[in-house]
């Protein structure tokens, strides 16, 4: 992700400072999720995993987004897939998006870490995704902030997948958002889709084809290619 282009390996040296200041900063607290519709995620709303307030008003939008948009953050692919990596992950991303960039909180609607834990991003999208006919206006994709959820999936996929576990709770998510919001399966993209970016890394977004079909499968409907783009 990368609404305001910063590089990717600058991303990555602010983030890991970041990530291993933050592994001993919050405790860790198991999360008392959001509950979800019946079908849906395990989901960390911001209180869980120790947001910081936003430095403004988030604009809730009074209509349903149109269509998901998935992100790599670009950071190491790392082996520790506890809760605490993935809060920690959490609240790195946050600071660095309100401290460097100047944003008013996280870009990114959800957060999924590579030992599959969901969290939320911005505040308010897990209230807005659980009524099912408002969204959270994003950080993270150029023209398509207020029309699109924001996924960002932790690791670079660009020579390698995502681990399996975190993909099949991408799959997950993207079917809650898709029943909550009544978005088609064929309306998942990669950022790359909208802007000039590597995200979400080569190998990610070859999976987008089979992410749509697996989506596809569980909500009805085909997965289609997406609308036309330009």
């Amino acid at each position: 992700m990368d609404d305001t282009p910063m590089r990717n390996v600058s991303r990555r040296i602010v983030l890991g400072s970041a990530l291993a200041l933050g592994a001993s900063g919050a405790g860790l607290v198991r999360p008392a999720y959001a509950a979800p519709g019946e079908t849906g995620p395990e989901i960390a709303a911001c209180a869980d995993w120790g947001a910081r307030e936003p430095k403004g008003e988030v604009q809730m939008l009074e209509w349903r987004p149109e269509k998901i948009i998935v992100h790599h953050t670009a950071t190491a692919n790392t082996d520790d897939y506890s809760l605490d990596r993935a809060y920690t992950l959490a609240r790195a991303m946050q600071k660095n998006q309100m401290d460097v960039r100047g944003w008013l909180d996280t870009g990114q609607h959800f957060t999924i870490s590579r030992g599959a834990y969901v969290m939320e991003g911005r505040h308010e999208s897990l209230t807005a995704l659980r009524r099912g006919s408002r969204m959270v206006e994003g950080a993270h994709c150029s023209g398509q902030n207020s029309v699109a959820i924001g996924i960002e999936n932790e690791g670079t996929y660009v020579e390698e997948e995502p681990p399996v576990e975190q993909y099949a709770a991408l799959v997950g998510l993207c079917v809650h958002i898709c029943r909550q919001y009544e978005v088609a399966a064929q309306e998942i993209y990669g950022h790359r889709d909208f802007n000039t970016t590597q995200c979400p890394g080569d190998q990610l977004y070859a999976l987008l084809p089979r992410l749509r079909r697996d989506v596809a499968d569980r909500v009805g409907g085909g997965p289609g290619l997406g609308r036309p783009l330009g």
